[in-house]
């Protein structure tokens, strides 16, 4: 079988290695692209592991530009497509000899387009997942051939979220690997009238509002913490990203509130901050510049005001 693998982040990595495993023996050809300046670096991890167990490896962006030509010269069996953001010529899709397919980490139709988990820790959903679709002209509306589900808690952050989005990954790749090869592999109808759709985030896009309520700044911090670049504010002139926090389950009842108001300074535990509904404790900050620290041990004021 030959097999192209277009794929980055941490998710086509574990997909890569996994693949190898199921595969051996088949020729792979390994694409991946340079993350941008805000994202963990796994390009040349994925490079030297590709290299390492016989796969030819590309770095570019555009697979189907004529300086990629080479990675389409033979026959294709199988296209997977693990976080890849850039368009492929539909027409060398269309010639792959059994699919083209794309891992989407979302339950599509909902959450099409950009960082899906992300957005839906953001918007507070409880339930979230992955998609394995076959490629079509329409960025993700292809047709559905298998779905990984797992619920979304209001307490965790993108980093517990995602090991297990990467699991999801990993079991649907073993679940159809086989089925995509034999030409058996299931296929349903996406309900496009249920479609939703997400832009793409920048870390500009990440600045905490503190009139909002309590709930839109607690998903917007969990949403962008580590791995990602942190929701943020500011703190004396100087960007203060956030990296832990927790709503306050029965704060006080302010009658007199200044949304970004540091109220309580709690050494050791952090400060609180007023919302526009409530009150949220920041446990972990980081001041531009200077280290990961306790909210406590800089903002010691009561007078202070972020944002």
């Amino acid at each position: 079988m030959s097999i192209v693998l277009l794929c980055a982040t941490p998710r086509g990595l574990v997909v890569l290695r996994r693949l190898r495993e199921l595969c051996p023996a088949d020729d792979l050809t390994v694409c991946s692209f340079r993350e941008e300046p805000w994202e963990p670096p796994y390009l040349e991890e994925i490079r030297r592991f590709s290299e390492a167990h016989g796969a030819r490896f590309f770095e570019t962006k555009n697979v189907s530009s004529p300086k990629a030509a080479e990675i389409w010269q033979n026959p294709i069996d199988l296209v997977l497509m693990v976080h890849w953001r850039y368009l492929v010529s539909f027409p060398l899709l269309r010639a792959v000899r059994r699919a083209s397919v794309v891992f989407h980490d979302s339950l599509l139709p909902a959450y099409r387009g950009f960082s899906p988990t992300v957005w839906a820790l953001v918007n507070g959903e409880t339930r979230g997942g992955v998609s394995l679709i076959y490629v079509a002209e329409e960025v993700d509306a292809g047709d559905i051939i298998d779905q990984w589900e797992t619920p979304l808690r209001l307490e965790e952050t993108i980093a517990d979220v995602l090991p297990r989005i990467t699991e999801g990954y990993v079991q649907l790749l073993e679940r159809n690997l086989a089925l995509l090869w034999e030409g058996r592999a299931p296929r349903r109808s996406q309900d496009h009238s249920r479609a939703t759709y997400t832009c793409k985030r920048t870390p500009e896009d990440n600045r905490i509002v503190w009139s909002e309520p309590t709930s839109v700044i607690w998903n917007c911090i969990r949403a962008v913490t580590r791995p990602y670049t942190g929701a943020y504010t500011w703190f004396e002139g100087k960007r203060l990203t956030v990296w832990s926090a927790q709503p306050l389950p029965t704060p006080r009842r302010y009658a007199g509130r200044i949304p970004g108001r540091v109220v309580e300074v709690r050494p050791g535990e952090g400060i609180w901050v007023l919302t526009g509904d409530g009150v949220i404790l920041l446990r972990r900050v980081q001041l531009e510049g200077g280290p990961d620290a306790c909210a406590a041990d800089l903002i010691k004021s009561i007078t202070v005001r972020l944002g």
